[in-house]
């Protein structure tokens, strides 16, 4: 019965990610032209993977890049990198996996530097 409902499963997911539309553009821009404002829009695949697949494996990282961070926290004070440790472990895994839209590539946003 398991496996029933295991092919039944995948079966639907599949229907409906091949349900979706898959005309939209890469990258968009909006009509003032101003890049801070560039929206991506991604295809209906490249959400529904970022969903099931890398979100997951990501927000794993970030628990597993705030665990390293905290064991090497004492060495990171001797050295004076407390905070690219910090970046580099927890902030940018954090980044990726809560603030890009769903299936982009990007942040999510752009700064001006």
């Amino acid at each position: 019965m398991k496996l029933f409902r295991s092919c039944a499963a995948v079966l639907a997911l599949t229907a409906a990610s091949l349900a979706l539309t898959a005309n939209a553009q890469e990258v968009q821009q909006n009509a003032s032209g101003d890049p801070l404002y560039t929206v991506q829009a991604p295809d209906g695949f490249a959400m529904i993977g970022d969903l099931l697949i890398a979100r997951p494996l990501l927000i794993g990282a970030t628990a597993i890049g705030a665990a390293a961070f905290v064991v090497s926290l004492p060495f990171s004070a001797m050295g004076g990198g407390i905070g690219a440790a910090g970046r580099a472990l927890v902030v940018e895994p954090g980044k990726a996996a809560f603030v890009r839209c769903l299936g982009c590539t990007g942040d999510g946003y752009n700064q001006r530097q």
